[in-house]
């Protein structure tokens, strides 16, 4: 047996200590990140050499120069302009509103369309689904009569019952002679091989991945993932929010029980926008020169008054457009504030936005899952929720099966709706869509959801929560040092 020479072994502690700090370095000086994940990479970077670099290399890179979803010269003016337009007839106090919800929060939509590029539309109507049940027919019976196109998105389908029967009536309708196009995360719908797509394709259907790995066990793009979950059907209906595709957002995993998310059926403009989305992604991941104006064909008739910007964020940006909404929303509130999230690992701007409401006497209520998908995030989670319940924040624990509601309301008058969690991964490392909602009938029915969801819920105090084992509190201090990689 050949023993190891110990100056070959120190000689090879050097080279592996070396190339951390060249890494630190470049984190610190070169890349820019924010103080506190610096940090948190350099102490991995340390406490597992070797181990850490790899780590760094598959979770910690800089996408937001790459430029990934381009504009050709001609969509770039046309977008820019008829947002000029509409930003310039707010500020002009010509604009008209068809609601007072969106009077009050225009100067929140002017947020969103300077520092998101995302349009206001007003002749929207949503219907809201909570039950995985009911989304799935609903979304199923939609799919049976589109007659022109259906565009679907997805971060996760499993190769179940359930998304063998979306791919049965994808199939289907591209066989009819409808335009289909499928969009899954690489990652998140690992399950779903090109062999489960074969019928499928040869029927018509387009598919493609977002991310896919560059070597069989070896994602580069690990840690970027498509979280968005969207469905355009003939440009009409659209479906965004919480829920992926699976028997366990169907309530049939035993691990999980009852599924609690949410999701919004949508008609009217916002449908558009949200079909924009959908063809820049596509574009990257499938190059098929797909243009940008085919989600614009005419305005859709009016099917109701609820304004909506749908926005959408990811690491392709600096800009951390979903988060900014939430931020203007927490520091804008004045009575109220209900979140609904799985996962609550936010940056010191928001607990310090909620800290701030809830000593201007706002009431803030969170609602958390009571059993983790994600244990590392859930130890996080019971952290910060824990620093907002001493500073005043009602805390419910959700106990009737899985929470995964992604919801904010405010004051009874705007609510956003979508994919993102209250996480520093929706914020910055995933691709995410949210709908803004500008409609205090549409606010008041989620608001009344979350009263309900409160029933079905412990809530926390801070004796309860002072008396957790010390074996959960040490859990919570170590991985709340590392909520900038969670």
């Amino acid at each position: 047996m050949t023993l190891i020479n110990p100056l070959e072994l120190s000689m090879l502690a050097v080279i592996i200590y070396s190339a951390n700090f060249l890494i630190a370095f470049v984190i610190i000086f070169l890349e820019r990140k924010n103080p506190s994940a610096s940090l948190a990479w350099i102490m991995v970077l340390f406490m597992l050499p070797g181990f850490g670099i790899l780590f760094y290399a598959l979770l910690s890179q800089h996408i937001s120069r790459q430029k990934i979803f381009h504009l050709t010269d001609y969509e770039h003016h046309v977008l820019n302009q008829n947002l000029e337009e509409q930003v310039e007839a707010i500020r002009r106090k010509d604009f008209h509103f068809v609601n007072s919800q969106e009077k009050k929060w225009q100067d929140m939509i002017l947020l969103h369309q300077t520092y998101s590029k995302a349009f206001l539309t007003q002749n929207n109507r949503i219907f809201l689904l909570t039950d995985g049940h009911h989304k799935f027919r609903s979304l199923l019976d939609d799919i049976k009569g589109a007659k022109t196109s259906i565009n679907v998105m997805y971060f996760i389908i499993k190769n179940d019952h359930v998304g063998q029967a979306l791919l049965a009536a994808l199939t289907e309708k591209a066989r009819e002679g409808v335009q289909v196009r499928l969009l899954m995360d690489a990652m998140g719908s690992r399950q779903i091989r090109t062999w489960h797509l074969k019928e499928f394709h040869e029927a018509g259907g387009k598919y493609s991945y977002f991310f896919p790995p560059m070597l069989k066990l070896l994602n580069m793009k690990l840690n970027y993932r498509n979280h968005r979950k969207l469905v355009i059907i003939d440009g009409e209906i659209g479906y965004l929010g919480g829920f992926n595709i699976g028997r366990e957002y169907l309530g049939e995993k035993k691990k999980f029980g009852y599924w609690r998310d949410t999701h919004l059926r949508l008609m009217g403009n916002c449908v558009q926008d949200m079909n924009a989305r959908f063809i820049l992604d596509w574009r990257f991941a499938s190059k098929e020169d797909l243009h940008l104006e085919s989600a614009y064909l005419g305005t859709l008739p009016d099917m109701g008054n609820t304004g909506i910007q749908v926005v959408s964020s990811g690491p392709d940006s600096r800009n951390p457009e979903i988060k900014r909404g939430y931020l203007k929303m927490i520091s804008s509130a004045k009575k109220n504030i209900f979140i609904q999230t799985p996962y609550f690992v936010p940056d010191a701007s928001i607990i310090e936005s909620l800290k701030n409401a809830i000593y201007s006497g706002v009431d803030v209520r969170i609602m958390i899952p009571d059993k983790p998908d994600h244990f590392f995030v859930y130890w996080a989670t019971c952290y910060y929720v824990g620093d907002l319940l001493k500073a005043g924040a009602r805390i419910f624990i959700y106990e009737n099966g899985f929470l995964h509601a992604k919801n904010i309301c405010v004051d009874g008058e705007v609510a956003s709706v979508g994919s993102a969690n209250f996480d520093m991964r929706s914020f910055y490392l995933n691709f995410e869509a949210n709908a803004f909602i500008y409609d205090a009938e549409e606010v008041y029915k989620l608001e009344a959801i979350f009263e309900e969801d409160m029933v079905n819920c412990k809530e926390w105090t801070e004796e309860e929560y002072a008396r957790r084992p010390l074996k959960m509190k040490i859990k919570e201090s170590c991985f709340r040092l590392l909520s900038d990689l969670l």
